[in-house]
């Protein structure tokens, strides 16, 4: 049996057509891009923010959003309906992520349908991220599938993660989630550096990201600097370079005299808790163990740029 499914963010179309259910995805969200032959779909929500393009505005405009008692994205009520969906994925972890799950409900709700499947996905942790595949998998008729995907995928995590723990060094690291104003990297991202033989610094596992103070910043040390803002493409963290000076005590952290600042694809990486969580634990184990990981450091070539003191990109 399949079903029409609606997913309303990124990662769980990820996960849908990770699990084999691509031809089943009726609509998507309008920031939904991989894989790319899931774009020709109905974008069924829409952002509220408007076109801002710095950091600074971006939080600006998504607090001011917020403030207001107002969802940061809205659903497209009609094509919803249009789509007519047997089972919708979504997410209540985020309010900044996706559609809020209220207005999920609501929307379902005006559909008239009780029969309407809501998949309800909120990962904090890796097992989390391994459960939340499960769950679609089995809203989907997919059980054994989602079970061959989870199972690859703890697989390859194992892997990396005897390979990290053979390392002599543990570098200290600090993962920037946004960077004006600087928050640093929680949920699975502790884990994920743990995984790939390192200590982060700031959180712990399942944390929620915390907004951190250049003074706080400058008593860290860390030995690895990984940037990698929540839905920015390389290009776009590249645009924005002059900020690591001013946001950061770039002046003062050893990573940064010792040429050990990377930033990354946030977009693509990173910020999705689906099937490519672990090519995210692939590109941080190559920043962290560069000598360990040179298979990863080729695979992830195009995703990352190391930058100098003097906030120069240089090739991975």
């Amino acid at each position: 049996m399949s079903y029409r499914v609606a997913s309303l963010l990124p990662s769980a179309t990820e996960i849908v057509c990770g699990v084999g259910a691509e031809a089943d995805l009726v609509g998507i969200s309008h920031e939904c891009d991989f894989p790319e032959s899931v774009r020709h779909l109905p974008a069924l929500t829409r952002a509220r923010l408007r076109p801002v393009r710095t950091s600074r505005d971006i939080d600006r405009e998504v607090r001011a959003v917020l403030q207001n008692a107002l969802a940061v994205y809205e659903i497209e009520l009609a094509r919803l309906e249009a789509a007519r969906p047997d089972v919708i994925v979504t997410q209540d972890l985020c309010d900044v992520c996706a559609v809020s799950f209220n207005d999920v409900c609501a929307a379902t709700a005006a559909l008239l349908r009780q029969d309407i499947r809501i998949v309800n996905l909120h990962p904090t942790r890796l097992d989390d991220i391994w459960a939340d595949i499960g769950r679609v998998a089995d809203a989907l008729g997919r059980a054994a599938e989602g079970a061959g995907v989870v199972r690859a995928l703890q697989a390859r995590v194992s892997d990396i993660t005897t390979r990290g723990a053979a390392r002599a060094a543990r570098p200290r690291v600090v993962s920037i989630e946004w960077l004006d104003p600087v928050m640093v990297g929680g949920m699975w991202m502790p884990e994920l550096i743990e995984r790939a033989g390192g200590f982060p610094l700031v959180t712990r596992p399942g944390d929620h990201a915390p907004t951190v103070t250049r003074d706080a910043l400058l008593a860290l040390t860390p030995d690895v600097v990984l940037i990698k803002p929540c839905g920015f493409p390389l290009d776009r963290i590249i645009e924005e370079l002059s900020l690591l000076r001013t946001s950061l005590p770039w002046e003062s952290w050893r990573a940064v005299q010792e040429g050990r600042v990377y930033v990354a694809d946030g977009n693509a990486y990173f910020n999705r808790p689906g099937p490519r969580i672990v090519e995210s634990l692939e590109i941080l184990a190559a920043c962290l163990h560069p000598e360990a990981f040179e298979d990863f450091r080729s695979k992830h070539r195009a995703s990352v740029r190391r930058v100098d003191a003097d906030l120069k990109p240089h090739a991975f």
